[in-house]
């Protein structure tokens, strides 16, 4: 008798029709893949699981008992836990009171803070995370906040982890540390529902597959009878093809962006580098490289930097970013959640969010002249939502990615600054991203794009700068483009 078993499960969001009567099954002790495009609902049923959210139909049975969780305190009665994929911590409190808060050992109204770090020390534990109970959440790594998520899981009893796109904001040792402790609790024997758009690591952890479309189940399966091929082609209903970008094939133009000497304290040194109109140039490089830094100051982000930087041959003043703006430029940042969106406002007022004084008159927003920018976008960038009135918040994670250039393409900048694009996206809007990107840069624009994944660079760029410890370490040409070649840049190891 399978473990966990879905049948039917239904769920509606206004405008929208998240699960329907989705049904499969799940074996005790088995790492189960959960893959689908943006917005196939795999959150949702996690949530559903994770008492986040209720079903409006169907049934939920565990170990043969029909279960209902109405919050996620009754799914941890239950034995159920979700590690989420937008960290739900309070990040101005310790790692003790968070992995506590729901149950804080206390004597006559007052905390027993000996007891309180005894007990995460204990939880900690259970997953050999060495972390220290009082260092406060918000000065921890992305990596090692995930660890404290786990560690609430399984210390509280969990047989049954959802993981949302556990992996996404991990550095490469970091990664290789959450797929130790996957196969760790696998071997315990507890329960793991894996989401993620990696399709590498589903192969490399899971030992079966269930793939969602428009919120239905289209096919389970032993991860051994399929193939990445396959499952892509489940997801998205038909054959991805990738072409190769359409402004390779063009000869660059005058230049748009030129830095030269770019420094800020410890963070990067010396940066020189260029990009010329119809040009997508990648930055690789490990994280904590600098990477990110290096395109917030050319940005006006940074108050301390110092050097030249240049765009359309006219000097762009450093930390300004109206200056910034006023020369073209738009930077699309890595935490689209939190510096890309306001996800409390709908779709259209986050595509015109940038460009308000040139929709103003009398300093009142002609909203037609809104909604037509809005729908122009969003027709372009094929966002599906259900209106331009729906919440930011309400979309998934590809769509939330094109509102966030919509922005900036509303702005007709000329260099655009775009840090991991497709960071959460999945298969088939990753493609529709490169394939715009790519159309952008055959319009003229010029593009300098920050990514962790080899392949978008290798797949998108005309070249690709390295950056090792705040430095250039090196450019690599196309002609030269391989993944071990990159890799030997960004950890300083010398061919062979």
């Amino acid at each position: 008798m399978p473990f966990l078993e879905l049948s039917g499960i239904t769920k509606r969001f206004p405008g929208v029709l998240a699960l329907d009567g989705v049904s499969f099954a799940i074996e005790r002790g088995t790492c189960h893949a959960l893959i689908g495009e943006n917005g196939a609902g795999k959150s949702t049923l996690g949530k559903i699981l994770a008492g986040v959210h209720c079903a409006d139909g169907g049934e939920l049975r565990m170990d043969g008992r029909v279960i209902a969780p109405g919050t996620p305190l009754e799914a941890r009665e239950l034995g159920i836990a979700m590690v989420h994929q937008e960290l739900a911590f309070c990040p101005n409190l310790s790692v003790a009171e968070n992995l506590c808060l729901g149950d804080l050992p206390r004597r006559a109204g007052f905390v027993q803070r000996k007891e309180l770090h005894a007990r995460a020390r204990a939880m900690l534990a259970t997953i050999g995370a060495d972390l220290d109970p009082a260092a406060i959440i918000g000065t921890l790594s992305t990596g090692q906040e995930q660890l404290v998520q786990i560690a609430a899981a399984v210390g509280t009893g969990a047989k049954v982890i959802v993981m949302d796109e556990p992996s996404s904001s991990l550095s490469a040792a970091e990664t290789h540390e959450l797929f130790r402790l996957v196969r760790e609790l696998k071997a315990r024997g507890i329960t793991l529902i894996y989401v993620s758009h990696r399709l590498e690591e589903l192969f490399a952890l899971c030992d079966n597959i269930t793939v969602l479309r428009d919120g239905r189940h289209v096919v389970t399966e032993s991860i051994t009878r399929t193939d990445p091929h396959r499952v892509v082609t489940q997801m998205i209903g038909r054959e991805l093809l990738i072409p190769t970008p359409a402004h390779l094939g063009r000869a660059p133009g005058h230049r748009r962006l030129a830095v030269q000497g770019l420094s800020s304290g410890r963070k990067f040194r010396d940066i020189n580098l260029e990009v010329r109109a119809g040009e997508i140039v990648g930055v690789a490089g490990i994280i904590g490289a600098g990477r990110s830094e290096v395109i917030e100051a050319i940005f006006g982000l940074d108050p301390a930097a110092t050097g030249r930087v240049t765009v359309n041959d006219a000097p762009l003043p450093l930390g300004s970013i109206d200056a910034a703006l006023a020369a073209g430029i738009g930077l699309l940042p890595e935490d689209r959640k939190r510096q890309g969106l306001v996800l409390g406002l709908n779709c259209r007022e986050n595509t015109s969010l940038a460009m308000l004084p040139a929709l103003s008159r009398a300093g009142w927003v002609q909203r037609e002249r809104e909604r037509a920018l809005a729908q122009g976008f969003v027709t372009r960038l094929r966002v599906k939502t259900p209106s331009l009135e729906s919440l930011t918040a309400g979309l998934s994670g590809g769509n939330q990615q094109k509102i966030a250039l919509a922005k900036w393409l509303a702005r007709s900048c000329d260099v655009l600054l775009i840090d991991e694009p497709t960071r959460g996206v999945d298969v088939g809007a990753k493609a529709e991203i490169y394939q715009l990107l790519d159309e952008l840069a055959c319009e003229g624009k010029a593009l300098l794009v920050v990514s962790s994944e080899l392949p978008e660079l290798i797949g998108l760029c005309r070249r690709i700068l390295v950056m090792r410890s705040g430095r250039l370490a090196g450019e690599v040409a196309r002609a030269d483009f391989s993944e071990a070649a990159l890799m030997r840049l960004m950890a300083g190891v010398a061919a062979a």
